[in-house]
């Protein structure tokens, strides 16, 4: 009964929010935001609680301030991602204003693929349209099967409507199928701050043991595609921002583990400084480092 209901919740978002002139959308929003940030649910004391990771030195008050401006930021992203499919190419175009993007275009120039690793700031979604839209640039990703199943399929529906290829997370054929899009000179898209197998490369982030996934590292080592972390956050204007940063350097010397070691470290450290520098914008509504995984452990 919840999985239906929360499928039924996103379709009626998906179905009614697209339709709503923007100041109304953006109000609602807001509005959702704050509504929820005062309720102090889980998720919000889970954001409260990781971003006192990030700043360290923040007063309860200050962490508060962050929290409820970190929920408004993660409502925008859903209030723009319903509303995506109805942009048109240049309003999605000009939407998004990416800084050094000479390094993703000089990339896809040099045909030997190109791999771009997100955290979970802004719009990902937005930046996929900018990237599928203004660049003319088709990519593939992976997707987090979600439950009900019925959810899954509605979000890979809505991400294919906007140009993107989308894989299963599971299943074990999501790494190949990349690496053949990677070997054609194509463009992968990753989120890559939280790992979702439980298995992937320890770093150290904000100064704590975590581990986020190896496959960024690893499609890099096996392809010998460019690898570039990406990163996002909102300022006060209607235009999102965004940054690419320079390309990972592939070690000269170690096994490939340890190669893939030190690459995901160093995604770790570039997304560590883009979130500290734009804490509200970070969408970490889950638990991330080991501490806090091996609490929950029975």
């Amino acid at each position: 009964m919840k999985d239906k209901v929360a499928d039924g919740l996103y379709g009626l978002g998906w179905a009614t929010v697209k339709k709503l002139p923007d100041p109304v959308a953006k109000a609602l929003g807001r509005k959702i935001a704050d509504t929820a940030w005062k309720r102090r649910g889980k998720g919000v004391l889970r954001l409260e609680a990781n971003l006192a990771r990030v700043v360290p030195d923040a007063t309860p008050e200050r962490l508060a301030e962050l929290s409820k401006a970190g929920m408004r930021s993660y409502m925008r992203y859903w209030m723009e991602s319903f509303r995506l499919p109805t942009w048109s190419a240049e309003r999605a175009a000009n939407s998004f204003a990416l800084k050094d993007a000479h390094h993703l275009k000089d990339g896809l120039a040099s045909d030997r693929g190109v791999i771009l690793a997100l955290p979970h700031m802004g719009n990902w979604d937005l930046a996929g349209v900018w990237v599928t839209r203004a660049l003319g640039v088709p990519f593939t990703t992976v997707a987090e099967r979600l439950k009900p199943e019925s959810l899954y399929d509605r979000f890979v529906a809505y991400r294919e409507s906007l140009g993107m290829e989308v894989l299963p997370h599971t299943g074990g054929a999501a790494f190949g199928t990349l690496a053949r899009r990677l070997r054609s000179g194509g463009l992968v898209c990753l989120v890559a701050d939280r790992d979702l197998s439980a298995s992937g490369v320890e770093v150290s982030f904000f100064g704590e043991p975590t581990r986020m996934p190896a496959g960024p590292a690893m499609l890099a080592l096996q392809t010998g595609a460019i690898l570039l972390p990406v990163t996002l956050w909102y300022d006060d204007s209607d235009v999102m921002q965004g940054q690419v940063h320079t390309p990972v350097e592939v070690p000269e010397s170690g096994t490939r583990a340890e190669k893939a070691s030190l690459m995901t470290q160093a995604l770790a450290d570039t997304f560590a400084g883009a979130i500290a520098d734009h804490p509200e914008d970070w969408h970490m509504l889950q638990r991330l480092w080991l501490a806090d995984l091996e609490e929950r452990t029975p």
